[in-house]
């Protein structure tokens, strides 16, 4: 049974005093830095002054309380009535923090999430990607992989479609260390070209992951047997005679290679079957600790891989460099688990090309499309909403976990005068919102506020050697004549605007302190539209990263009831 969801009121609740408290706010979220000199915004909408903001900022920073719950009205004194300027910064700040998805309540903790869907799942060996991706990314596939394994087993399915699958890190991962069968779908032929020849890459580092730990479990082995007295003795001919015996089915031959990969396949002593019963019980106990995990890593190696990329596990030799009969029948067994297993799990991603919409049939990209979940990590502006309307639309998908990003690219119904009935629009997507004719405005969506004269943003500055020729530069890339422009005209407007900086730096402060809670209003707008839903069962938001790490780190996660088809 999935963890408990927030109830669509209580969703509800949270979407509106956001929605307040944001509406108050929209003439500092929408105000652009660019005009920030030339509009005069801070004598329009900040009645304090900037070293006063700053300070007040200070004292409301991470370790301050925020509101107590009911209190968000209270955020209305923050900004005067009439002139609708900002008046009480350290209200502001409060009822910022209080807006947060963290305060508001509405998020499910992971750990609730994985513990509710545990039961239909038996997990993996932990196999870590860091080989493969930077830190960043390599924290986000492996939290992502792990829950989405983890519903995927739950809804009992094997599909998986990752939309803006982008480089395909998520889609490769998922396949490799889960098995599971990925069609990566990205709108650049660039990246799914790239996706290709990157899976490749990633099977030989898995092979060469696979080589270190067979290695380590022989001579695991190896010390182990050495220090085991044997009680009895037989030749491997006997030995070899029982495995052909056992192996009158593909099943059978699977049973005997994952039972005698791990002992000690490549010794001439070994005791048989009929007597060795204690000491094979010894030698299990005995050894678990030290083999039981590498063991583990190492068959989950073979597991995880798709067939063309498995070579044979086979390179226990004696001590006298010779095969036994014992090594061959085991090497013949493996050449044929792996054969017959080629035609099924050869191609466990597929890298796919195609631009997805709202209205995009999957069966006419997919032409197996069976029972399956959707995925998306850091989909860009539309892709997300679109992700989530997929699934409430296909009958065929029954899970869906969608990590937006990129909010300053979706598109807004209410952003312009002229009404496109026809379009299907990123925001907002619940009837509340649009009920309200509610629009956020690109300005306020862009995620990271700047300094308009900071020397580190920006790459036409960092290749600049000063100010004038970073202006000379941008004017050129903007096709403007420079040429009647000299330098001491530009060094005016430098040492005009030098003194009023720290009025730039708070009023960028005061926008980064809103940013959070525009994203807060993006993603209650898609989870109550999910609740919305009839067919939905399940439904949440789940902080999945590390917000240090991956700072768009809040997952949309629903599952659909198991009735549904």
């Amino acid at each position: 049974r999935a963890a408990a969801p927030l109830p669509p009121a209580a969703a509800a609740r949270a979407l509106r005093r956001a929605a307040r408290f944001v509406g108050r706010a929209l003439p500092l979220c929408r105000a652009h830095t660019v005009e920030f000199f030339t509009r005069g915004l801070w004598e329009r909408l900040v009645a304090a002054r900037p070293d006063a903001v700053l300070e007040a900022l200070r004292a409301a920073g991470p370790l301050a309380r925020p509101l107590a719950a009911g209190a968000g009205a209270a955020a209305a004194p923050a900004f005067c009535e009439n002139s609708e300027k900002l008046i009480n910064v350290h209200l502001f700040a409060l009822a910022a923090k209080y807006h947060s998805l963290s305060s508001l309540g509405v998020c499910t903790p992971l750990e609730d999430v994985l513990e509710a869907l545990k039961g239909n799942s038996e997990g993996a060996t932990g196999i870590k990607p860091d080989e493969f991706m930077n830190n960043k990314k390599s924290h986000e596939v492996q939290v992502m992989s792990e829950l989405v394994d983890s519903i995927a087993n739950y809804c009992g399915i094997k599909q998986v479609i990752d939309i803006g699958s982008g480089k395909g890190y998520l889609s490769s991962f998922l396949s490799m260390q889960y098995n599971l069968k990925v069609y990566g779908i990205d709108s650049s032929s660039s990246n799914t070209n790239g996706a290709h020849e990157r899976n490749r890459k990633l099977k030989k580092h898995w092979r060469a992951y696979q080589s270190r730990g067979r290695e380590s479990l022989k001579s695991q082995t190896l010390e182990k047997a050495n220090n085991r007295p044997v009680e009895s003795k037989i030749k491997c001919k006997t030995i070899s005679e029982e495995l052909l015996n056992n192996a009158n089915s593909l099943q059978n031959q699977d049973q005997v290679i994952l039972q005698d990969l791990v002992p000690s396949c490549g010794f001439t002593e070994m005791a048989t079957p009929a007597t060795n019963t204690e000491t094979e019980a010894d030698l299990v106990t005995g050894t678990q600790s030290h083999e039981t995990k590498l063991s583990e890593e190492v068959l989950a190696i073979l597991n995880v891989l798709s067939a063309d990329a498995v070579e044979d596990f086979s390179s226990f030799h004696n001590n006298s460099g010779e095969l036994c009969e014992e090594e061959k029948v085991q090497r013949k067994m493996t050449s044929l688990k792996t054969k017959a297993r080629k035609s099924s799990e050869s191609n466990l991603y597929f890298p796919l090309t195609s631009c997805i919409t709202a209205e995009t049939e999957l069966n006419d990209i997919i032409t197996d499309l069976e029972d399956c979940m959707m995925v998306g990590l850091h989909t860009c502006g539309d892709l997300a909403a679109n992700t989530l309307r997929i699934f409430t639309a296909k009958p065929e998908i029954k899970a869906v976990c969608s990590v937006g990003c990129c909010y300053h690219l979706l598109s807004e119904q209410f952003e312009n005068q002229e009404e496109c009935h026809d379009q299907v629009w990123g925001f907002p997507m619940c009837q509340y919102l649009k009920d309200k004719g509610w629009c956020c405005g690109r300005n306020a969506r862009i995620a990271n506020f700047k300094s308009l004269l900071d020397r580190h943003v920006g790459k036409t500055f960092s290749k600049s050697s000063s100010f004038i020729d970073y202006v000379r530069r941008s004017l050129k890339k903007l096709e403007l004549d420079d040429s009647k422009l000299p330098d001491s005209c530009i060094m005016d407007y430098y040492e005009k605007y030098k003194h009023r900086m720290n009025e730039l730096e708070a009023f960028n402060m005061l926008k980064v302190v809103l940013a959070p809670c525009i994203e807060v209003l993006i993603l209650l707008d898609r989870l109550c539209y999910l609740k919305e839903q009839e067919n939905i069962a399940w439904s949440g938001l789940v902080k999945l990263f590390d917000p240090v790490k991956s700072p768009r780190c809040y997952a949309v996660i629903a599952l659909k009831n198991q009735s549904c088809s």
